[in-house]
């Protein structure tokens, strides 16, 4: 009997009291578990949110407040991912977190849409909970980890504790002041963690890149590609007028969610980077960038099908769609350059560029052109099937194999 309950007793702690996993406790050959996959289901929730409300007020203004919510999204994002990445367990503990974090989340995504408005107080201080949620959850790694990582976690440490506060002061002052100070959280987490990741050297420190991270950021970007996905499906809903115009509009533009999907993922997916220095910083955090870019595609979708009998495509709406297929454009082409050499044939990233950056002058020609709905939909579905032909066409050049390997 006591046997039993020693057992028991012994389970039960090991269960639900296990410290998280160290610095240098790689889990190499781990895999996304269900749990993980689930609490990617609330930021799907929490982006369309925020998104929709860009899709009803089309706006420079409207844009750049979405970006700012956007970028506090992405960092929740970030910081949930990374720990249970590097430090989580598959145990009661690790789930425990992560539910903490889903059921914040949900809260959040209530004041999303909002947020640069009525509800941003509401916004700021659930964000607060949740960051110093995080702030914990790293904390409790710092105190049971090797004193020669301690220098970098009491600087990331820091970060965290200043964004709990800029945070916290942001839900009792003025919205215009607000959004600028959550913009500041923004941009400081950016430069802050590209020189962050960009000039570590402690040993081992870098070696928590696994293909499961990649998979992970991966499916972060078909979050927001099913953006496109409801953008289209929101236009021609809402649409006063469902004619063979308007749908044909939809489903084309439909295939510029396809195309990014293409071009990202036959250059990134699967493909894990550097380990450490700049190439790594840029390979992070292009993908903040990358990903709201995407997001903002599909908002601009639902103006664009709303929109497809007219003769020239709004100009905000045209400037959206443009630059956030541009944007991604340029995030791709820099995230490739943090791949080891010996992902792709040897000569062949020289190319990648060039060929990138002439599919993104194209784009912005394009929208600068504004032609009707359709014919601006079609025109940026050529350039992304072009050059992901380009591209394909010099890997096969240079001694690529299609059958045995991914391009």
């Amino acid at each position: 009997m006591n046997s039993s309950r020693e057992r028991v007793r012994y389970g039960l702690k090991t269960w639900f009291r296990t410290a998280p996993r160290r610095h240098g406790e790689v889990a190499y050959a781990r895999e996304v578990s269900f749990l993980e996959l689930f609490y990617d289901l609330v930021y799907v929730v929490l982006i369309g949110r925020a998104t929709h409300h860009l899709a009803e007020h089309i706006s420079w203004g409207s844009v750049g407040d979405f970006a700012v919510v956007f970028g506090l999204i992405w960092l929740a994002w970030y910081n949930g991912t990374f720990w249970h990445e590097l430090h989580g367990r598959e145990d009661g503990r690790s789930r425990n977190y992560i539910f903490l974090q889903m059921g914040l989340l949900a809260l959040l995504a209530v004041f999303a849409g909002e947020a640069t408005a009525d509800d941003g107080r509401e916004f700021a201080i659930t964000y607060t909970i949740l960051f110093a949620l995080f702030t914990w959850q790293w904390y409790q790694v710092q105190r049971i980890d090797d004193r020669r990582y301690r220098p970098t976690t009491t600087r990331y440490l820091a970060g965290m504790i200043a964004s709990v506060a800029v945070m916290f002061v942001s839900g009792f002052i003025g919205t215009p002041l607000r959004t600028a100070m959550w913009a500041v959280v923004v941009v400081g987490w950016v430069i802050g963690g590209l020189a962050l990741v960009a000039t570590d050297r402690t040993e081992g420190f870098g070696k928590g890149v696994t293909r499961s991270l990649v998979e992970r950021i991966g499916l972060f970007t078909i979050i927001v590609l099913g953006e496109v996905v409801v953008g289209v499906v929101g236009g021609m809903s809402d649409a006063e007028e469902r004619g063979a115009k308007t749908l044909a509009t939809g489903m084309i533009g439909l295939t510029i969610g396809m195309g990014m999907w293409w071009n990202y993922f036959d250059m990134l997916g699967r493909r894990v980077p550097g380990q450490r220095g700049p190439r790594l910083a840029g390979w992070l955090y292009s993908h903040l960038p990358l990903a709201m870019s995407i997001a903002a595609g599909g908002a601009a979708m639902v103006s664009l099908v709303e929109h497809a009998g007219d003769d020239h495509t709004p100009a905000a709406t045209a400037w959206l769609l443009t630059g956030s297929v541009v944007v991604t454009l340029i995030g791709i082409t820099l995230a490739a350059t943090a791949l080891p050499a010996d992902e792709f044939p040897a000569g062949m990233r020289r190319y990648l560029a060039p060929s990138f950056g002439t599919a993104a002058a194209v784009t912005l020609a394009v929208g600068a052109a504004r032609p009707t709905p359709i014919v601006l939909v079609t025109a940026i579905s050529v350039v992304l099937l072009l050059v992901w032909l380009i591209v394909f066409v010099f890997y096969l050049a240079l001694g690529g194999d299609p059958e045995i390997d991914e391009l």
